[in-house]
């Protein structure tokens, strides 16, 4: 049966491919993203092969925007059955120059140390991935109150089970995504709203694209060093979420699944190293 889904953050990789894979089972798909033009681009590639999806501008962290496009959203659509959390992010100003601390961390000004890290940089982190998360959620979930077959997914990471270096405020905020699934599994399992979410891996996208390869697409250390604690040896496909992403939103076939945090990592979570 076809459902109207809003997905946020839909105009990066792993969100627009979310929404490509729901628009081939017929549902009818509503792209937010603050960067209007993928969102838009997204929603016509999914149009030109046969869907129904549409892009919006949207703000996550903006409850008074959210409410606006989600007005929109009903007069093209309807009522949201479907919410996927996808938008969210890191920033350079949270990232750390040292895995570790080094001498002289404490007292450097010019680059980036656990000491220095920039408060309002840290705060932005923190909100773009659980207010981001949170205030759609406000929005969006009176939609599915008392309505058979709604369900809510967040995008979480491999950072909610184990911190990665260089970068506590993403790996904070992560976590924080984790435990509110969880929050809000119970608190809609009455309403029969199933609540679960998806923590990816090791992907390519284009926040860390620069992160994982230099200028001349040769891998960093970085990237190696994921790699070697990656028992697959590679880093993941945007569509192998989707089997996931399919699972998690179809209520026959994981009706009874809510406050779940699958991981889907190349089994990343589960090596010690040794």
């Amino acid at each position: 049966m076809s459902k109207v889904v809003v997905i946020t953050g839909a105009g990066g990789v792993l969100c627009s491919s979310f929404a490509k894979a729901l628009a081939k089972q017929g549902h009818k798909i509503a792209l937010l993203d603050l960067n209007e033009e993928a969102a838009k681009a997204a929603a016509a590639e999914i149009v030109a092969e046969g869907g129904d999806a549409k892009g919006y501008k949207a703000n996550v962290l903006d409850k008074e925007n959210l409410i606006a496009v989600h007005e929109a959203i009903v007069a093209d659509y309807g009522k949201c059955q479907i919410l996927i959390n996808g938008a969210g992010g890191n920033s350079p100003k949270c990232t750390t120059l040292h895995e570790n601390f080094q001498e002289g961390d404490e007292s450097a000004e010019d680059f980036a140390t656990f000491f220095n890290l920039d408060k309002t940089g840290f705060n932005f982190v923190f909100d773009l991935n659980l207010m981001g998360t949170l205030l759609p959620t406000q929005v969006f979930a009176k939609d599915m109150l008392g309505v058979e077959g709604c369900c809510i997914l967040n995008v979480s990471s491999m950072n909610a089970f184990r911190p990665l270096t260089k970068i506590p405020a993403y790996s904070a905020a992560k976590a924080a995504v984790s435990n509110f699934t969880q929050w809000l599994a119970v608190h809609f399992a009455g309403q029969g709203i199933r609540v679960n979410a998806i923590a990816p891996g090791f992907f390519v996208t284009n926040q860390n694209r620069a992160l994982l390869f230099d200028a001349e697409g040769n891998p960093t250390p970085r990237t190696e060093k994921i790699l070697r604690a990656t028992p697959m040896g590679r880093f993941g496909e945007a569509d192998e979420l989707l089997g996931t992403l399919l699972w998690l939103t179809d209520e026959k076939a994981s009706g009874f699944v809510t406050g779940v945090v699958v991981p889907v990592d190349g089994g990343f979570s589960a090596y010690s190293g040794v």
